[in-house]
């Protein structure tokens, strides 16, 4: 089973993956943002999914903006946000469960 800190891990590289796939030129700022992440978080994630093949990044050289950079999801990185998808999935009906049985036990008690 993993732990608590490679759960937080992979919640994050799905968080990021799946924005990623929804808008590709997202700044790392806006994502940090949106995710509640620090900049130096995101972008130590972007790193480590582009390492792991998940994610390749393209630089707009002509852009007058020079910082402006799109992140792909490869190929690979499709197929791994499908696991990471399902195991997030997994996970929070797991927790859904848990909190639903304890309304339940409180509603009792009350």
């Amino acid at each position: 089973m993993p732990s608590r800190q490679d759960q937080l891990q992979e919640d994050t590289y799905f968080r990021v993956m799946r924005l990623l796939q929804e808008d590709p030129g997202m700044t790392q700022r806006e994502m940090a943002r949106r995710l509640g992440v620090s900049l130096g978080g995101i972008n130590y994630c972007l790193q480590a999914l582009v390492d792991k093949g998940w994610v390749k990044i393209q630089n707009f050289q002509r852009s007058p903006r020079k910082m402006a950079y799109a992140y792909l999801l490869t190929p690979s990185g499709l197929a791994s946000k499908a696991a990471l998808t399902a195991r997030f999935l997994q996970r929070k009906m797991q927790e859904f469960e848990a909190l639903k049985a304890e309304i339940q036990s409180l509603q009792n008690e009350a």
